[in-house]
């Protein structure tokens, strides 16, 4: 067992929420032999992970991280990375995992907005790390960067030596002698876990703040859905920056089952995992779906496989077929970051009965629609397992909730036996890849370019990633290639791929409703 202690880490966290014990150590305790985590050929038990997570958190507190100090996290997924969550845990510090995929200067303004302290990387990512402080915004204060592989280190102890240029595990900040205890015994359901950032409407993302609550609810929502199986291997080959990636770590830590860690996804290894490494449960988007049942070539898969479960967005009614064709039981689910990942989800015995929705409300969780009995309407959702809001921005938290019910945005209506179906996304979202694209952050960066005077983005229909933004675009110069060239590189520079207009059309004026605002039906007819 991890010494407990009361030192500054160790003490109870404030706050009157439920206190539960730490939930690496607890899990340790609980089946410690068991696998808790899987990353190419090694893999760690529950007891192996907890050892590493208390060896990482005494190092991370040598650095200086302290009970309530943000950590930002830019890494690939990797099993250092499941042991710095960890690690945060046991010290009471808050997680910020950021998006590999931004641009530096998204990344900079997370890292300010955040209050980060310290930004743990890896080493794929250490060029990206600096170039993410070199964009910070004038006047922020600059986190101290952390190699990940020092810090945090991996699960067995049997990391390779660090690369040259990275800071040695030899180094003070990281091996000198502790100032005091660090792991603290309980946690408080009522503290922030992590902050993670969401597309905000208005050009700029928004930190949502998941609390050990969130996590907690949201996991024994899952798990009632699904039911629990001691046997369970669930492929993980979402990004852990993602709620989606993020809540699989969280559910394995509470519910004890293995989880299968993928670099990035690839269908070929997918596919192979689910036939030679027992995944049990998988978690994809529709365009990763698509990918796997193109790659399988008609070839079933297997009976051990017992939910594939879907989010991102309604997945198309010829996937879902073509899944179950090939025994696939495909479970479309619901939900966002606000509501640490599930909030409905189909349960397994109605795959092929309600082919095409979402389900039921996860236990712990309310749905409405805003709308009559079987008509579409704004869903909203009340729950344990909902945010109770935006890092620095209380006032959206307030604007987003009617009668404590969170307003999605999202649209979609109730069948006559209780099942949600989802019709469509917020009114103005792009879902690229399974990626969120706000239209307005789009504009607000074509109209940094000194040649644009107004711009407008829509979705356009894509084979591959399901929607891709295209960009109208009132120009203060001649309409040209050169110049639709130009404002994409422009846009490259500063968003994420994803997030960078497909194509660029211009037009004399864009087309606005009396009250000035941009008619984006209207877009969407010109395409």
């Amino acid at each position: 067992m991890v010494e407990k202690t009361n030192g500054a880490a160790g003490a109870p966290p404030e706050g009157s929420g439920a206190l539960l014990p730490e939930w690496v150590s607890r899990r340790a305790y609980l089946s410690p032999e068991k696998t808790a985590l899987i990353d190419g050929p090694r893999a760690w038990s529950f007891r192996e992970l907890d050892q590493a997570a208390e060896a990482a958190a005494r190092r991370l507190w040598r650095a200086g991280v302290r009970p309530g100090g943000h950590v930002a996290l830019l890494a690939q997924n990797r099993a250092e990375y499941v042991v710095a969550l960890c690690a945060l845990m046991g010290l009471g510090a808050v997680a910020l995992p950021l998006n590999t995929r931004l641009a530096p200067a998204e990344l900079g303004w997370q890292l300010a907005d955040g209050e980060a302290a310290f930004l743990l990387h890896d080493q794929a990512h250490e060029g990206l790390a600096r170039q993410a402080l070199a964009a910070l915004p004038p006047g922020s204060a600059r986190p101290l960067l952390l190699p990940m592989e020092d810090a945090a280190g991996a699960p067995s102890g049997s990391a390779a030596p660090s690369p040259a240029g990275q800071r040695k595990a030899g180094d003070p900040a990281l091996e000198g002698p502790p100032e005091a205890p660090v792991r603290r015994a309980v946690v408080s359901l009522d503290e922030v876990q992590g902050i993670i950032y969401t597309s905000g409407t208005t050009g700029k993302p928004k930190g949502a703040l998941l609390t050990y609550g969130n996590h907690w609810w949201g996991a024994i929502g899952s798990g009632i859905n699904l039911g629990g199986h001691a046997g369970d291997v669930w492929l993980l080959a979402v990004p852990l920056f993602h709620v989606s990636g993020l809540s699989i770590v969280m559910r394995s830590l509470i519910h004890g089952f293995a989880v299968l860690l993928h670099r990035r996804f690839d269908p070929a290894a997918a596919n192979q995992a689910i036939d030679r490494q027992g995944v049990t449960i998988v978690s994809v988007v529709s365009t990763m779906l698509a990918r796997m049942i193109e790659e399988r070539g008609g070839r079933p898969y297997p009976p051990t496989l017992r939910a594939v479960l879907a989010g991102g967005g309604p997945v198309p009614k010829p996937l879902l077929e073509a899944a179950l064709a090939l025994g696939a039981p495909v479970l479309q689910t619901y939900g966002m970051t606000e509501t640490a990942s599930q909030a409905a989800t189909l349960p397994p015995e109605d795959a092929l009965r309600k082919l095409g929705s979402a389900g039921k409300p996860l236990f712990p969780t309310e749905i409405q629609v805003d709308a009559p009995p079987g008509e579409v309407g704004e869903i909203l959702v009340r729950g344990p397992n909902v945010s109770p809001g935006y890092w620095r921005r209380p006032g959206e938290a307030t604007a987003a909730r009617l009668d404590g019910w969170l307003r999605t945005g999202d649209l979609g209506y109730f069948d006559e036996e209780g099942y949600l179906y989802v019709v469509d996304r917020r009114a103005d979202l792009i879902i690229s890849g399974g990626e969120n694209v706000y239209p307005a952050e789009v504009e607000s960066v074509l109209r940094e370019h000194p040649a644009v005077a107004d711009a407008g983005v829509v979705p356009r229909p894509d084979p591959r990633w399901g929607q891709v933004p295209v960009a109208f675009v009132v120009a203060r110069q001649a309409a040209s290639e050169r110049l639709k060239a130009e404002l994409i590189r422009h846009c490259t520079a500063r968003l994420a791929r994803y997030k960078v207009p497909a194509d660029v059309r211009f037009l004399p004026e864009l087309p606005r409703n009396a009250a000035g605002k941009l008619s984006r039906r209207r877009l969407l007819e010109l395409l």
